[in-house]
């Protein structure tokens, strides 16, 4: 990071020009002055507020729908081929569209960031059901468990590494959706401060809020890692499909 910092300290005193690049001491300074002022408060809760609520349906959604398509093969050969021709589409695709039907507004980035979530979701936690051993299922119904019980108690904690994996994957995708989507689709958010900022021409704002989508991104990349770790401590999680 020093190096980092020196670099970028260099290269803005070679250019001259704080507009087109200012220097780290000038954007630390900005970033202070933004926090004073609440600036960064409004705009950080408008932006996790966002990604709380289209994360979580997401969730609600995906994580059930996943269990079936893995459950059932009827269902698998119904809703994976609009999955497989939806999940390549970014969300950022869907914006202008989006704004159309939704305005400038809360739902928008919300349904955005539901976008991007879902997917990884979907696709992870049916992998987990798909992963879990033939044995198990077989020795619970040899012992007479219901299908509800052997869901409950064999098929889901079995798949829970990947599902934790697949809600790891989809926060982040979410994460990014929401500050494409608040840059010209939102009259709140992180996003929608570097648009603002930029307009003004006020780059060390700019810059000092393009760290703090980041800072956020990775502070909640470890919270959802160490939720990971401490629920499912045995699981492999190398192998990661996004």
């Amino acid at each position: 990071m020093g190096i980092f910092a020196l670099i970028w300290y260099a290269g803005a005193c070679w250019i001259g020009n704080p507009v087109l690049l200012p220097s780290p001491v000038a954007v630390v300074q900005s970033l202070f002055s933004l926090i004073a002022s609440g600036d960064v408060a409004s705009n950080a809760a408008s932006s996790l507020q966002r990604l709380a609520m289209g994360f979580a349906a997401a969730a609600l959604i995906g994580i059930p729908l996943g269990l079936l398509m893995g459950m059932s093969r009827i269902l698998y050969t119904l809703v994976d081929p609009l999955i497989e021709l939806l999940r390549p589409i970014s969300g950022i695709a869907w914006i202008p569209l989006g704004m159309f039907i939704l305005g400038v507004g809360e739902t928008l980035p919300t349904a955005i960031m539901f976008y991007g979530a879902f997917f990884p979701i979907v696709i992870n936690t049916l992998i987990g059901v798909r992963s879990v051993d033939d044995k198990l299922i077989h020795a619970a119904k040899v012992l007479g468990v219901g299908r509800l019980s052997i869901v409950m108690n064999v098929v889901l904690p079995a798949s829970l590494p990947n599902i934790l994996v697949g809600l790891r994957l989809g926060a982040g995708a979410a994460w990014t959706a929401m500050v494409a989507a608040e840059l010209i689709g939102a009259p709140s958010g992180l996003g929608f401060a570097v648009e603002w900022y930029r307009e003004l021409l006020m780059t060390p704002s700019v810059l000092a809020f393009v760290f703090l989508i980041g800072l956020f991104g990775y502070l909640f990349d470890k919270l959802l890692r160490a939720l990971q770790t401490a629920i499912t401590p045995w699981a492999n999680t190398s192998q990661e499909v996004i």
